[in-house]
């Protein structure tokens, strides 16, 4: 069962964008997440997943043979749109601009990291506003805490694995650890926990 750290009920609305950070041991939990979303699913999924330098295209390859949604590994210039799933590309920072199209940056790695979450977490709280929900998962680091706090300041909503279930807790717990998490959820939980956030519009 979903264990809920902020109960409190707002008027409904609905959800734009949902952003993913995952860093180690993320592959596997994105391939669970993938795979359950439906065939229907709508709202564009942005992926930050901390990969090697030279990964390339491979995390858009495993996850594309999951779903039968459009996965994309970002070029600059894409345009966000309904029923997609973006991911950051290896060695770049994912930057979303006010006409909700991508862009890269080669900026310095920030909390050791490019990609960084917490980069691509700002940015989509700055241009989706209440309408952006974001998502941490396994990782050993901190980073996408700062991003979430972006994120919950706009009036979106901020979900996180259950770190006893992540094979890294670091990045959760760090997440957790601003207490501004709207639920904790387990993986298996995470899709189902969505669909009732964007079928009910309350966040």
């Amino acid at each position: 069962m979903p264990r809920r750290r902020v109960a409190n009920k707002r008027a409904a609305r609905s959800y734009d964008v949902i952003g993913i950070g995952a860093s180690w041991g993320g592959v596997e939990e994105l391939c669970k997440f993938i795979a359950a979303l439906p065939k229907d699913w709508s709202v564009p999924v942005v992926i930050v997943q901390h990969q090697h330098a030279y990964s390339g295209t491979a995390l858009q390859y495993i996850l594309g043979k999951l779903t039968s949604l459009v996965v994309v590994d970002v070029e600059d210039k894409d345009k966000i749109q309904p029923g997609h799933i973006y991911i950051a590309p290896a060695n770049y920072h994912l930057l979303v601009e006010q006409d909700k199209s991508f862009s890269l940056s080669v900026d310095a790695p920030v909390n050791f990291s490019r990609p960084s979450i917490d980069v691509t977490f700002d940015c989509l709280a700055r241009v989706f506003h209440q309408g952006c929900i974001g998502l941490i998962m396994t990782g050993a680091n901190n980073d996408g805490s700062e991003g979430i706090k972006k994120i919950k300041n706009e009036g979106g909503y901020v979900m996180v694995q259950l770190p006893e279930s992540a094979v890294a807790p670091v990045m959760p717990e760090a997440a957790i650890a601003t207490g501004i998490v709207d639920v904790v959820l387990a993986p298996e939980d995470m899709v189902p926990h969505l669909q009732k956030l964007l079928h009910n519009g309350i966040g």
